[in-house]
C-alpha cells in the first residue's frame, strides 16, 4: 500500500488542507479513505481533500508523509494524475 499525504498547507474555507492519494490505485485510495471516514465529497480528481485536523490520524493509519511536491510527482509517474479541464 502507497497511501500518501502532504502537510496542511492549502488553505480554504477558512481552514487548512492536506492532499490525500494514492500512487498505486484509486481503488486503494477510496479504500483506505473508507476505512477513516473520509466522505466522498472529499475526492478531486485525483486525491481526497483532508483537514489539518485529520493529519495526524491519517498519519497513523498509514499513510506516508510526503512533500506537496512529491506528492504530484508521484501521482505523475504513476500515470494518475487527473489535471483540472483547461477553459476554453
Amino acid at each position: 500500500m502507497t497511501i500518501l499525504i502532504d502537510p496542511p498547507n492549502a488553505a480554504g474555507h477558512g481552514r487548512l488542507w492536506s492532499h490525500l492519494a494514492s500512487d498505486a490505485s484509486y481503488d486503494e485510495l477510496h479504500a483506505f479513505a473508507r476505512t477513516l471516514g473520509i466522505p466522498e465529497r472529499g475526492f478531486d480528481r485525483d486525491h481526497y481533500d483532508v483537514p489539518a485536523e485529520w493529519y495526524d490520524d491519517v498519519l497513523a493509519a498509514g499513510a506516508r508523509p510526503v512533500s506537496s511536491r512529491e506528492l504530484v510527482a508521484r501521482l505523475i509517474a504513476a500515470g494518475l494524475r487527473r489535471r483540472k479541464p483547461r477553459p476554453r
